[in-house]
């Protein structure tokens, strides 16, 4: 897109989960490269959080409408629709040329989202979606540490953990809970950012998958509520994760641990005063064992995602290389199939993911 004038943005899905937060990152963060210039409320024409100073828009029912009659207002679209809706307009909106950037998961599956990066090869238009935690500064100093081989011959293990506020605080009505909509719960909604970013940092293929999810907090909902999985990496280690909507109030707690034959590393994303903390502890090749706590400042960013979503953005409009690709969007998307099916089934599901 070009940097001569702003990028034209069609909004579809005024009331996503994080919609007006996302509005907010591009009024506060790109307000010199891009505008919103249409708009497509999704949810059943819900404008609960719609702003007063974009009331005055023009306002389309569909992908169609939008694309017929408000083509020539647009140069590309955020894609905050629901999951069973999400592929089919990102389709229509690349083969109508507009650039895509689309709210993660994209899917409620795999298959679905797959004509979306057959759409976005044979269009050439620029692709980004909201896995966001791709642009961190610390996952990619992990990515270079496992790169560096600085873990040693192998990276032995990989722990991941996340929890945050439970169903009733999120409201067991709202379509998240709704498998026919969303295809999974906390997986597909939540999880999904950490199962995504294991392939970005250790650059490994998912080799098998042994996952056991469903309702194990106090309340019901149609959809998993959080879960247990092991991942085969394909360089010979193990990655797991678990995690859920498990906590009484509004809170969340995210860590990491990696583990290899020279150094050990705990990543706790959240901690209190930081944008982030690594606890390194190193080998021993001289007297003393290294020891290092790395941390990076406050992220005071304004919008949805902070610094990390302002990079994706970013990437997004110079139409660069950017690090969430369709295929990379497809792959994470074929992973949560594979939970899904060795729960189901109770068996270990062979892949190769990635």
């Amino acid at each position: 897109m070009s940097n001569d004038s702003k990028t034209r943005l069609a909004f579809l899905g005024i009331d996503n989960p994080h919609g007006s937060a996302w509005r907010d990152l591009f009024r506060e963060n790109f307000a010199d490269r891009l505008e919103i210039t249409a708009l497509m409320p999704g949810f059943d024409g819900a404008t609960t959080s719609l702003e007063e100073s974009l009331n005055h828009l023009p306002r389309f029912d569909s992908v169609d409408d939008l694309i017929a009659n408000g083509g020539d207002l647009i140069d590309a679209a955020f894609i905050g629709l629901p999951n069973n809706e999400t592929p089919t307009a990102a389709v229509k909106l690349a083969r109508a040329g507009k650039h895509i950037l689309v709210e993660k998961p994209m899917a409620g599956s795999a298959e679905p989202a797959k004509p979306v990066a057959e759409a976005v090869s044979e269009s050439g238009v620029n692709f980004q979606s909201g896995f966001i935690w791709r642009y961190d500064e610390i996952a990619d100093r992990l990515r270079d540490m496992v790169a560096d081989g600085r873990f040693g011959k192998r990276l032995i293990n990989v722990e991941i953990s996340f929890t945050t506020s439970d169903v009733k605080k999120r409201d067991p009505d709202h379509y998240l809970f709704d498998r026919e909509i969303s295809g999974g719960g906390f997986f597909n909604w939540l999880a999904c950012h950490q199962l995504d970013l294991l392939f970005y940092i250790t650059g490994q293929k998912i080799a098998g998958v042994t996952a056991r999810t469903g309702v194990f907090g106090q309340h019901d909902c149609e959809v998993e509520d959080g879960g247990a999985v092991i991942m085969d990496l394909s360089g010979g280690g193990i990655a797991t994760f678990v995690g859920g909507y498990w906590l009484p109030r509004w809170a969340g707690e995210s860590h990491w641990s990696f583990r290899g034959g020279d150094r050990w590393v705990h990543w706790d994303p959240g901690r209190a005063g930081t944008g982030g903390a690594l606890d390194i502890h190193g080998p021993q090749p001289q007297w003393n064992a290294m020891e290092e706590v790395f941390e990076l400042p406050p992220d005071s960013t304004p919008g949805y995602g902070g610094n990390r979503a302002v990079k994706a953005v970013a990437d997004w409009l110079d139409g660069g290389e950017n690090r969430n690709t369709p295929q990379s969007t497809v792959d994470t998307l074929a992973l949560l199939d594979a939970i899904a099916e060795s729960s189901e089934t109770g068996h270990r599901v062979t892949c190769e993911i990635g």
